[in-house]
């Protein structure tokens, strides 16, 4: 079913933690790019 966002009184978040092994941060940025993990431009 289609949500009504006019209908909707409260929203709610959720939050997900994503643990790797990976010791080098650069290595573990790309494999969770390569994943499709979305990140923002610019940010670090």
């Amino acid at each position: 079913p289609e949500v009504v966002y006019d209908k909707i009184i409260k929203t709610h978040g959720m939050n997900i933690t994503i643990v790797t092994s990976v010791q080098d941060d650069k290595k573990a940025f790309t494999l969770l790019e390569k994943l499709g993990m979305p990140f923002a431009k610019g940010r670090k």
